[in-house]
C-alpha cells in the first residue's frame, strides 16, 4: 500500500489531474455554479502533509453592520470574499420612484396636490364636511366626480361647447336641454362643462326612478340632484342656483335610434311656470351626439315592468357582448347653449296662465329643435 498511488477526488481517475491553478469539472460542479475559488497553497517541497489533509482556512472578515444593497466598506469585502450579495434597494432609488410616481399622477406640483388630497380624505373620515339642505356635496363632486367625468368628455367625447356665455355669471337661470343615449349621460356631460367654463355647479331636476335605485340616489343627490318638484325648483332658482330640466324625460333617452333628434313632448310645462314665477331666464340647450353612445333598437316590455324600468335597452352590442356591451361609443359631441328666453316681461302671475306657459314652453322646444338641425348639417361626421 505504501507504494500505491493516490488518485485526487474529481480527477476522473486519472492521475495528476485536479491539482494547479485550475480545479476540473467535478471539483467546480461541487462549489456550485462554476464558481472559480483561489486554488489553496501547495506544500512546501519535502513537507509531510497527508493527500486528503484539509486546506487551510481563510482569515475570518471583520464583523460589521451595513444597509442591504450597499456592499461597502468592510462587509462589502466580507460578502465578496465569502462569494454572497446580501439583497436590497437603496432607499434613494424608493424614494426617486416614489417622487416619479407622484409626478405622473399629480404633475410638477405634486406636492401641494398630494397634501390636498391627504386633507381631503381626512375630512371625509372624520365627517368634517357639508352638505346643503337637498344633500348637495360640493367638494365631493368638484373632487371626485367631475374629476371622473373630464376624461370622458375631453378624450373620448371631445365635446365642442358654443354658447357659453350666455349662461348668467351670477343669478338664478334655468338651463332646458334634450335628452337622448339610452342612458342619461348627456346630463352628467352639461352638468361638467357648466362648472369647467363657468365655475359654477348644475343643479339638475331628477325623476322619481333616480332616488329609488341603490347607490345611484346617494351619488345623485351628493352630485346636485334634486328630486323634480315645483316647490324645490322654485327654492333654488329663487336662492340663485343654476336648475337644469330635461323636459322629455324617459321618452328622449328611450325613443328608438331611428327617431334620433326628434324631440318628444315637453310635458305640461311645468319648468316654464317656475320661470315665470322667479323671472329668471330659461336658457335652450341643444346636444348633438350622444343620440349615438347605445343606439337603441329594441326594447324587453317584460322585464322592464318586472324590474320596474321604463324600458330595458337592445343595443347592436348589448346584451350580445356582455358587460363589453355598455362601453358608449366615442361619437363627437356639440354642445350649444343658446341665447336667453327673459321671463321678466311677464307678471309672476302668468305662471297660471296655460295659455302663456303653453306657448313659452313651445317656443324653447322650437328653439331646441331647430338648432339641432343646424348643428346636424354642420357636423362632418358621427366619430369625426
Amino acid at each position: 500500500m505504501d507504494d500505491a498511488d493516490i488518485i485526487p477526488i474529481g480527477t476522473h481517475g486519472a492521475a495528476g489531474r485536479g491539482a494547479g491553478a485550475k480545479p476540473s469539472k467535478a471539483a467546480r460542479d461541487l462549489l456550485g455554479g462554476g464558481r472559480r475559488t483561489p486554488p489553496a497553497p501547495r506544500a512546501a517541497e519535502g513537507a509531510d502533509v497527508h493527500p486528503l489533509a484539509p486546506a487551510a482556512e481563510p482569515p475570518a472578515a471583520a464583523e460589521s453592520l451595513t444597509l442591504p444593497g450597499t456592499g461597502g466598506g468592510a462587509a462589502g469585502s466580507a460578502a465578496a470574499a465569502g462569494g454572497a450579495k446580501r439583497p436590497g434597494i437603496p432607499v434613494t432609488e424608493i424614494v426617486d420612484a416614489f417622487t416619479h410616481a407622484a409626478m405622473e399622477v399629480f404633475g410638477e406640483d405634486w406636492e401641494r396636490k398630494l397634501a390636498h388630497f391627504i386633507a381631503f380624505l381626512r375630512r371625509r373620515i372624520t365627517g368634517e364636511f357639508e352638505v346643503d339642505d337637498y344633500g348637495f356635496d360640493p367638494e365631493l363632486t368638484e373632487r371626485l366626480l367631475m374629476t371622473a367625468a373630464r376624461p370622458l368628455a375631453e378624450k373620448w367625447f371631445r365635446i365642442e361647447v358654443r354658447g357659453i356665455e350666455n349662461i348668467p355669471k351670477s343669478g338664478g337661470a334655468l338651463i332646458v336641454s334634450n335628452h337622448s343615449g339610452t342612458v342619461p349621460v348627456d346630463a352628467i356631460m352639461t352638468m361638467f362643462q357648466v362648472h369647467e367654463r363657468t365655475g359654477r355647479h348644475l343643479r339638475p331636476l331628477g325623476a322619481d326612478l333616480v332616488f329609488r335605485l341603490p347607490f345611484v340616489s346617494t351619488v345623485a343627490r351628493r352630485g346636485g340632484v334634486t328630486l323634480a318638484c315645483q316647490e324645490d325648483a322654485e327654492r333654488m332658482l329663487n336662492g340663485g342656483e343654476l336648475v337644469g330640466v330635461w323636459p322629455e324625460g324617459f321618452k328622449g333617452i328611450g325613443k328608438p335610434f331611428s327617431e334620433r333628434y326628434k324631440l318628444q313632448r315637453f310635458g305640461r310645462g311645468g319648468f316654464v311656470g317656475a320661470a315665470l314665477r322667479t323671472s329668471v331666464p330659461i336658457i335652450p340647450v341643444s346636444v348633438v351626439g350622444a343620440e349615438e353612445i347605445y343606439p337603441l333598437v329594441g326594447n324587453v316590455p317584460s322585464l322592464a315592468r318586472l324590474f320596474g324600468l321604463p324600458y330595458v335597452p337592445i343595443t347592436p352590442f348589448f346584451p350580445l357582448l356582455g358587460p363589453l356591451g355598455l362601453v358608449p361609443l366615442p361619437s363627437k359631441w356639440i354642445i350649444e347653449f343658446g341665447e336667453p328666453i327673459r321671463t321678466d316681461e311677464f307678471d309672476p302671475s302668468a305662471a297660471e296662465d296655460p295659455l302663456t306657459v303653453f306657448e313659452v314652453t313651445d317656443r324653447v322646444r322650437e328653439t331646441i329643435q331647430q338648432t339641432l338641425y343646424q348643428l346636424l348639417m354642420r357636423r362632418r361626421s358621427i366619430f369625426g
